[in-house]
């Protein structure tokens, strides 16, 4: 480039325009053809706006068709990795974006004080590159999880009637739960190694391949009854830095960019199976968290393992056994009588274990996140809405107890 200013002729006289020769003017960045990229929001927007409309199409033409299709391809290639590409993605990219945006501000910099209508190209062009690849982000989330919000609820293929139950009727499932579950702990007490020194039971994650399986199995075996839930899905991850995520207080992520069900495995053993089924019901396309719940503790019962059929029921007493003491805690007494020792000892051990990590600052941030997300999602109580999975359990009690 020329390093003479140059200049412009205006009535006979020489003016500096402070520009060097061949400057791109600001406007000129937005002629690159990536600029064409940015309709992918707009798209995103209608989307959303057209599955949030119209159900029949949130669940036909995306989740049981577009997304069930992508979903188990991505799936496929992303669980021939042992490790969490999530965890890789966190660390990686917004370092990678650090970086673009401190050489963006240098270049900027640099150029303000020699060529101040390169920066203003400049500057036009690193804006457009940021909207268009966050737009793109946008769009791969509406496209690989954000309709899913929109689809059936799973209740419409369950057959189970949702209702206002009794008082009663909740103490009798909580009932059944906890006799359930100490059932299946007492036979895990007299297996020799299922419990640490504590008595605390012990879940065998060691080959992740073999839990993996286990629950893919289990949900093969439900599909049979919920043919909505079948599926090629073999990216159930356990999670690096888990201690970390407990600290956020989060259980698992479902991460639909690489269509993985990352599970925090620093948590109390009994809980991770149960934590297991609700992530792959996410990957299935049952994004509401009351439902992936119910799901979770449906295939935690189909499966062979005693570990998991524990965690399953547990999951299903914790949240039925929560309401009932709102209700009445004269009756929740009367239920915490059917636990065995066993029982105790696992939910004493997973108290102390969550309780380090309360309103921290890290804690309440996540916190604060997870429910502004819950609530842009169209579950608009929030973190409350975990607490609607107790209707399904009670609609499933009474479909099982027809004469009562």
């Amino acid at each position: 480039m020329d390093s003479r200013q140059e200049v412009v002729r205006d009535n006979n006289c020489l003016v500096d325009t402070g520009e060097k020769p061949g400057s791109k003017k600001w406007y000129m960045a937005l002629k690159k053809k990536r600029s064409l990229l940015l309709i992918v929001i707009p798209v995103s927007f209608f989307i959303l706006w057209l599955v949030r409309n119209n159900p029949k199409i949130a669940e036909f033409v995306f989740a049981r068709g577009i997304y069930k299709w992508i979903s188990q391809g991505i799936s496929l290639i992303t669980g021939l990795f042992p490790f969490s590409l999530m965890e890789l993605e966190i660390i990686v990219v917004p370092i990678i974006a650090l970086y673009l945006v401190i050489r963006f501000i240098w270049k900027l910099f640099h150029l303000s004080r020699n060529n101040a209508g390169e920066a203003g190209y400049t500057f036009t062009l690193g804006i457009l590159n940021g909207v268009c690849a966050l737009g793109i982000i946008f769009f791969l989330y509406v496209m690989l999880g954000g309709v899913n919000y929109y689809r059936y609820s799973f209740a419409a293929y369950s057959g189970l009637e949702i209702k206002e139950s009794s008082v009663n009727e909740l103490y009798q499932l909580c009932l059944e739960l906890a006799d359930e579950a100490a059932g299946i702990r007492d036979q895990l007490h007299q297996t020799p190694g299922a419990e640490d020194e504590n008595g605390v039971l012990k879940l065998n994650n060691q080959d992740w391949k073999a839990v993996s399986d286990n629950m893919e199995q289990a949900f093969m075996k439900l599909s049979k009854e919920y043919p909505v839930l079948g599926g090629n899905y073999h990216s159930l991850k356990p999670v690096f830095f888990s201690e970390f995520m407990s600290r956020m207080e989060i259980t698992g992520i479902f991460w639909p960019f690489t269509m993985e069900a990352n599970v925090n495995i620093d948590a109390a053993d009994y809980s991770i199976p149960a934590t297991m089924g609700h992530e792959l019901a996410h990957l299935r396309g049952f994004m509401r968290e009351d439902e992936a719940n119910f799901i979770g503790y449906l295939v935690c019962k189909e499966s062979d393992n005693l570990d998991y059929q524990y965690s399953g029921i547990m999951l299903a007493l914790t949240y039925a056994g929560n309401q009932l003491y709102k209700q009445d805690p004269g009756l929740y007494e009367s239920v915490r009588k059917h636990y065995n020792t066993e029982m105790t000892a696992d939910l004493r051990d997973e108290y102390y274990y969550w309780k380090q990590f309360e309103d921290t600052v890290i804690s309440t941030v996540s916190n604060t996140m997870n429910d502004n997300y819950l609530k842009a999602n169209k579950q608009s109580d929030g973190v409350k809405s975990y607490g609607r999975m107790v209707d399904l359990l009670l609609a499933e009690y009474r479909k099982n107890h027809p004469e009562e």
